[in-house]
């Protein structure tokens, strides 16, 4: 990773490390319903604790709108944490202060023995936070001697733990935002070609960024979901009563068109499941791309397509996938994602494909499928998974490469 230092590059023991992580999980009865994040970050903890580090744990969790609220209060996060690193530190608890700057966080901070870990209360309960303030920086920097950024699902946004902090002490990157950085660096700065890019979900309009960036990166582009749509219709095909953005006819024309003089092949789908009401276990029909019905939806692509995308597939070497080529979400119009999830893991698994995903519905539509563990890497991270597909540079990794 080229430009960013790492843990291989400092020396912890003895000094009190600010690790910024991602803690904004889904939580349902006060208790976490899903710990991929959390599991994620065991092994740059695990490190730390390790070479002798105080670990202190910093994150946001849900919006609380710049004041302490008990609804988004980290403290239910302990046992989570605890049972996730108890794999690798048998028996080691987490502290927890009741807030993350001032004289309670520095307190606690104060009681830390080498190797220990605390966790401090939601960043977010400081509208500091969010506006990237200096000053309230300064003082989460008064907490720590290094900091570490572990969270690159937030190193789009610019904020005092994720930009500002960066400026005031020596830094580096943990092993899940190396990770990260590295896959999606292989994949879409230096990948091993052909190049393919799935991109799926709802609507054209929230991708024109990432549609009209990597064109000119990959060489194959696969289109699915009902974004497909705009595009097909663009391209003269009639779509039913279809989710597609018909008043942006003339943009989808000029991806078509970009595509073709950038060398990227596009592909559509050839046909489609049909259905005339959007519910589980309706009534469906597999159809040609050219005979669907005016009183139809396509909710999923068919049969056909998803050969053709699995024949594309195997004559690449890197795909990069965001975003569902269907309804995935309600059955039966989950089977084309499905499908096309096995054979991208399928060729994965012979090791004739690197295979880079990312974006939530990416991962909710991979862990349906039973590969999320098969592919080469997926991200946790939704927009700054998408922003560093779109080009832009994400404020919390131009913080750690200055």
């Amino acid at each position: 990773m080229a430009g960013f230092p790492t843990l291989d590059d400092l020396s912890f023991t003895g000094k009190r490390v600010l690790l910024r992580v991602d803690l904004n999980v889904p939580m349902h009865d006060g208790k976490v319903s899903d710990a991929t994040r959390i599991e994620r970050l065991v092994p740059t903890i695990g490190e730390l604790v390790g070479k002798g580090a105080k670990v202190i744990l910093m994150s946001h969790f849900g919006r609380p709108k710049g004041k302490p609220d008990p609804e988004f209060s980290l403290r239910p996060l302990v046992p989570a944490l605890s049972a996730a690193l108890s794999k690798v530190l048998k028996g080691r608890p987490v502290g927890f202060a009741e807030d993350c700057v001032g004289p309670v966080a520095e307190a606690a901070v104060a009681r830390l023995q080498d190797g220990d870990i605390l966790l401090l209360e939601n960043l977010r309960f400081h509208a500091e936070e969010e506006k990237n303030d200096a000053g309230f920086a300064r003082r989460l920097a008064a907490l720590g001697d290094i900091y570490v950024n572990d969270a690159f699902s937030a190193a789009h946004r610019a904020h005092a733990s994720t930009e500002a902090l960066a400026h005031l002490l020596p830094h580096a990157a943990g092993r899940l935002m190396q990770a990260e950085l590295d896959a999606l660096g292989k994949a879409l700065e230096s990948p091993t070609r052909p190049v393919a890019a799935l991109v799926g979900g709802a609507k054209v309009s929230t991708k024109l960024d990432l549609l009209n960036f990597i064109l000119a990166k990959v060489d194959v582009l696969i289109i699915g979901g009902a974004m497909a749509n705009t595009l097909l219709f663009a391209a003269g095909k009639q779509v039913g009563k279809s989710l597609c953005e018909r008043e942006l006819a003339d943009t989808a024309r000029g991806i078509l068109a970009k595509a073709k003089s950038a060398g990227c092949e596009l592909v559509l789908p050839v046909d489609a499941v049909v259905a005339r009401e959007f519910k589980a276990h309706a009534a469906t029909e597999t159809v040609a791309i050219d005979r669907v019905p005016a009183d139809a939806m396509i909710l999923d692509v068919g049969p056909a397509s998803v050969a053709e995308i699995g024949r594309r597939l195997a004559a690449c070497r890197t795909l990069l996938w965001n975003g569902p080529l269907g309804a995935f979400e309600t059955s039966p119009f989950d089977a084309g994602t499905v499908a096309v999830a096995r054979r991208a893991a399928e060729l994965t698994r012979e090791g004739k494909l690197i295979s880079v995903a990312g974006g939530g519905d990416t991962v909710a539509a991979l862990a349906h499928a039973g590969v999320e563990e098969r592919f080469t890497y997926v991200s946790t991270a939704g927009g700054a998974f998408l922003e560093f597909l779109e080009g832009r540079e994400l404020p919390g990794v131009a913080a750690l490469r200055r």
